[in-house]
């Protein structure tokens, strides 16, 4: 069991490497890149359509297939997300949210091998990306996850 000092210690260095992390250049242009997205309007009216075309297809999802609606719903919502994806502000606000989850996720691993090298460190919101069978079912599938 660790010390109260040396919890106090943890805590401190804690609140360094997110005060390093929070003045990183990565976390400036991700601030600089979700406040372009926030005040782009047609980015912003497309999303909410989407939102509100999310509902429906998750009402139409419930059926499969089998939904009068299936065909139309899932055509309208896979054109609808791409015409968002294909936004420049869209696309680059994406672009900084990878290059800080790669900086975060670099640290976590980091600190994690600091203790041992056979902690398993997600990387890109996957506990075992590699040698997994990358159904992202942590192996529930049947495949085996080295």
């Amino acid at each position: 069991m660790l010390a109260t000092t040396e919890i106090i210690e943890l805590l401190e260095q804690t609140e360094q490497i997110s005060a390093m992390i929070n003045q990183s250049e990565q976390m400036s242009h991700y601030i600089v890149k979700k406040r372009e997205l926030a005040e782009d309007q047609v980015a912003q009216n497309l999303i909410r359509t989407f939102t509100k075309m999310k509902e429906q297809y998750e009402d139409v999802q419930r059926f499969g297939r089998y939904h009068p609606d299936f065909s139309k719903v899932t055509k309208e919502i896979r054109l609808m997300k791409r015409e968002i994806d294909m936004l420049d502000s869209v696309a680059q606000f994406k672009l900084a949210e990878r290059e800080l989850q790669i900086l975060l996720d670099d640290i976590s691993e980091r600190l994690a091998f600091s203790v041992s090298q056979q902690i398993i460190v997600p990387r890109d919101g996957a506990l075992f990306s590699e040698g997994g069978c990358g159904c992202g079912s942590g192996g529930s599938c049947g495949c085996k996850v080295s």
